[in-house]
């Protein structure tokens, strides 16, 4: 873009999950606890697949979602350097009632939480060979491989701590193969912002979702009761484990270990053909 419009007055529609890890990041922003530079948010709490896809129709002005989905995203959208979930030991979890292993599942029905996550491209990665997949909202995925309904999930979200309870196993890390074939951290989801908004609005809104993000470090108990609001079936030890898992340094700035691990994950995307390349930049600034 060759002009910028500034920072907007306008209310911007943002979207995150309900999940415990959004909503402690983003819970002092949308409460006016931080600096936004006048800037003001409406939020709408969805799925991380419904939020991709909103995305994807350019439904929302600031939205939380899936690094697979910033594949295809990346010409209306910048990346923001905080607020998204980057990180080792915290990727989506191949489960089962009784495969064996990973080359036993080809021909199998196999669910995954939506087709733009990034559990659905890290599979895709793994073994393109596993291609006869079934998309379910997340939360469903567990009670399909109990019931026997697919071979086997890729978890996600707080199902890394629940799904023992389901009498399944767990057959492949995925996160932990993609630390092993490429020395990064595993980019899970980031925080993107219209490119029309331009390049002073997004970054207004990158240097408050850092000040949220440091709001809710330096005063733990804030975001408790919004927490719970948004997560009424988690104990609170799953809440906590479920932030302590993906809310880290990363969350307040990428950095440049970050930024390498989303360029190579977007790359192996395009060479696999998943989504397009891209020549528009991918930051703001």
């Amino acid at each position: 873009m060759n002009s910028d419009p500034g920072v907007t007055s306008s209310p911007l529609s943002l979207g995150f999950s309900p999940c415990p890890n959004d909503t402690y990041i983003f819970h002092a922003l949308v409460h006016g606890l931080v600096d936004t530079a006048g800037l003001s948010f409406r939020e709408r709490l969805e799925d991380v697949e419904t939020l991709n896809r909103l995305a994807l129709e350019g439904a929302l002005d600031v939205s939380k979602v899936s690094y697979h989905a910033l594949g295809h995203l990346r010409d209306d959208y910048f990346l923001l350097r905080a607020g998204g979930a980057l990180g080792r030991g915290c990727g989506p979890l191949v489960v089962t009632r009784d495969a064996s292993s990973m080359a036993g599942l080809r021909g199998k029905p196999v669910a995954v939480p939506g087709r733009y996550t990034t559990a659905a491209l890290l599979l895709r990665l793994f073994d393109p060979s596993l291609d006869t997949l079934l998309y379910l909202p997340f939360h469903e995925i567990m009670g399909a491989v109990a019931r026997g309904e697919v071979a086997a999930g890729v978890i996600i979200h707080e199902s890394r701590f629940t799904f023992p309870e389901y009498g399944l196993a767990k057959l492949l890390d995925l996160g932990d193969w993609w630390e092993r074939e490429t020395g990064c951290p595993i980019p899970l989801g980031g925080i993107v912002a219209k490119r029309s908004l331009g390049r002073e609005t997004a970054a207004a809104i990158e240097r408050a979702l850092r000040e949220s993000v440091l709001y809710a470090r330096n005063n733990p108990a804030a975001a408790k009761a919004y927490i719970r609001a948004h997560a009424q079936e988690m104990s609170d030890e799953v809440c906590a484990a479920h932030i302590g898992l993906y809310v880290n340094d990363f969350s307040l700035d990428l950095g440049s270990e970050g930024e390498a691990a989303v360029k190579t994950l977007l790359a192996r995307g395009e060479q696999a053909g998943i989504f397009p390349p891209s020549s528009s930049p991918l930051f703001a600034c």
